[in-house]
């Protein structure tokens, strides 16, 4: 990794997610900044959807955060490597996938893996998997050994990989955004080959991100996902959703939840992309009463 932040940008970025003093690269430390980090940047299409993509370059992902924005994988895991290098953390890049519900286990480069090496944080455990990019991840970094880990409803599975030798796959549980992620133990040192999935995923018709405003993100207890005007929250108590009826409930929602005040734009621009929302939204439901 070539690129490496100045003490300022380090102090700017903690604050950013809530963290007011920088301290030694401990386990400790790396969890509170992956919470930290999970709970005030929502994994997020908002500038896709808005026809404004930032780019991926590892200087962009991180000015994206410190000017107020937020982005997704490759954006967040992206800057958050970079972070975690400029604090004195050993950090990895691998090639990994995500499997859809309803599709097959995959390793396609359309997300960016991390794990950190911590040989003295446990004696039985050199790595660990640490994740800011999807929104349902989990919420503490996870020791790379298999197992189960976390309370219910947020319990994940760690796993061999059935696609690719000596990786590793990380299952959600049933309810999560989509069935697991897979891992290739491959370490990058660059990230060109994501490049041309960042392009399908924030230009392409065909991309699942098209004319979606979709936002996640998750905090102890619960895990929350805005997709248009529909606030879906998920705890121990269940599922439940509600429908944002109008602009100034739904702007609050993105602020004071979602940590998304969308500072890049205009007083027109929100009131535009709402009028967006809400038609998409009234089209939808046509189709759930035909």
């Amino acid at each position: 990794m070539n690129v490496t932040l100045t003490l300022a940008e380090i102090n700017a970025y903690l604050k950013r997610i809530g963290i007011d003093t920088i301290k030694k690269p401990t386990l400790e430390f790396l969890a509170e900044m992956q919470q930290a980090h999970i709970h005030h940047l929502s994994w997020q299409t908002v500038d896709i959807f808005a026809g404004r993509p930032a780019g991926i370059d590892l200087q962009e992902s991180v000015q994206l955060i410190l000017q107020g924005r937020s982005g997704y994988c490759f954006h967040l895991n992206g800057a958050f490597s970079v972070l975690l290098h400029s604090l004195g953390y050993t950090v990895h890049w691998h090639r990994a996938g995500v499997q859809p519900h309803g599709e097959q286990p995959r390793v396609n480069s359309f997300h960016l893996g991390l794990s950190v090496s911590l040989p003295d944080a446990d004696p039985n455990v050199e790595r660990w998997i640490v994740d800011v990019g999807l929104g349902g991840m989990p919420f503490d970094p996870l020791p790379l050994r298999y197992g189960a880990y976390g309370p219910a409803p947020f319990t994940y599975t760690l796993m061999p990989s059935s696609v690719v030798p000596g990786g590793w796959r990380l299952e959600y549980e049933p309810n999560g955004p989509s069935m697991g992620v897979d891992y290739d133990p491959e370490e990058l040192t660059r990230l060109e080959e994501f490049i041309p999935k960042h392009e399908f995923y924030s230009q392409s018709v065909d991309s699942p991100w098209h004319n979606a405003f979709l936002l996640r993100q998750r905090d102890t207890g619960h895990s929350y996902e805005l997709r248009g005007c529909v606030l879906r929250t998920h705890g121990i108590e269940g599922i439940s959703k509600t429908e944002i009826r109008n602009y100034n409930e739904w702007k609050d929602i993105l602020t004071k939840l979602f940590y998304e005040p969308l500072v890049i734009y205009t007083e027109q621009e929100r009131r535009e992309m709402w009028e967006r929302i809400q038609i998409a939204h009234e089209e939808w439901k046509k189709t759930q009463l035909a």
